[in-house]
């Protein structure tokens, strides 16, 4: 499985890169919602997932949570939020942009495990 890791710390990147690694998966990475528009532009072969922080420079998560889903040929690209903001509001606002999970940081590698579990990509990885 293809896993696109969109975040602006190069550490975050980092440790998510290492946890869905370590389940097999390959991992491409941006460092904020412009790049990974680029980037999926110029794909031959699109993610699966996409790992998104909200709070980046340039475009943020929402931004390119919208963005994705605005692409016909993106729709079937899974979309998981993963940031520090944990407000209720926030994640409902995610959620009704088009991602399909939500994780707030700090997370453990087990969570990130379940997510893809309940996601249905485990599996694929």
């Amino acid at each position: 499985m293809l896993v696109m890791v969109v975040d602006d710390s190069r550490a975050m990147r980092a440790i998510l890169r290492r946890i869905v690694e370590a389940i097999g998966c390959e991992v491409v990475e941006a460092d904020n919602g412009r790049t990974a528009l680029q980037a999926l532009d110029g794909m031959d072969r699109l993610p699966e997932l996409v790992m998104v922080d909200w709070n980046m420079p340039e475009l943020n998560g929402l931004e390119l949570i919208g963005a994705v889903r605005a692409r016909q040929e993106w729709r079937d690209i899974t979309l998981m939020m993963v940031t520090t903001e944990s407000e209720q509001s926030q994640i409902v606002r995610a959620l009704a942009a088009g991602a399909h999970e939500y994780v707030i940081k700090p997370f453990t590698s087990d969570v990130i495990a379940e997510k893809l579990a309940m996601l249905g990509l485990l599996s694929a990885a």
